[in-house]
């Protein structure tokens, strides 16, 4: 399945179960949860979750295992957190962001956060192993959130967020120093792939 890193709704964590290797969530979506069923995936905050059960008051429940929880920001979600949720993409549907496939890559953490009268700048530090995936007007996921990269350097990137952005997502509140979950574009990393087969040096 994939995802188009376009936002349906903010959510809100109303559970959350330790079980010892992995934990279960239990996550208020009622426009994801309206045609959702066990074994569907909803991408929570980026990260790719299979229903478990939907609830009659428009939550639904779902596992989080320990590899995901140690490589994302969901290891520190807590009961009252907001998060963002979207349905998996229909084949027929439009391809409104970019092609997602809800495996987070690594976390980052915001820098600093510049308004202006339109937008507000936000600059994000992400991981070393991470930055040659990313280039200037590229795509990158942002707790779900497909965005275009605005502005690059070693070991940060910017995204200009619109109001609609800050008003539907999660990173319209998000803190200087705040988690967020990174997935970088797909392409890339098939094309670092290809060229490492075709040179076998790794040059």
């Amino acid at each position: 399945m994939v995802f188009t890193g376009i936002v349906e709704e903010l959510g809100e964590v109303v559970g959350v179960e330790d079980l010892g290797d992995s934990a279960r969530l239990v996550i208020r979506g009622p426009i994801v949860t309206s045609d959702a069923g066990h074994g569907d995936s909803i991408a929570v905050n980026g990260v790719c979750l299979t229903v478990v059960d939907v609830l009659a008051d428009g939550s639904f429940s779902a596992d989080v295992m320990a590899e995901t929880l140690n490589r994302s920001s969901l290891r520190g979600v807590d009961v009252g957190a907001r998060v963002n949720l979207e349905r998996a993409a229909a084949i027929n549907s439009r391809l409104g962001g970019h092609i997602v496939q809800g495996h987070v890559d690594g976390t980052g953490h915001i820098v600093s956060r510049t308004p202006s009268e339109h937008w507000t700048v936000v600059r994000i530090a992400l991981p070393e192993t991470l930055a040659r995936y990313v280039v200037q007007k590229g795509s990158i996921t942002v707790d779900g959130v497909s965005l275009t990269v605005s502005g690059l350097g070693p070991d940060w990137f910017e995204v200009s967020l619109i109001p609609t952005t800050l008003d539907m997502t999660t990173l319209g509140r998000a803190a200087v120093g705040a988690p967020v979950n990174l997935e970088v574009d797909v392409i890339a990393k098939y094309v670092e792939r290809l060229l490492g087969q075709r040179d076998p040096s790794g040059g």
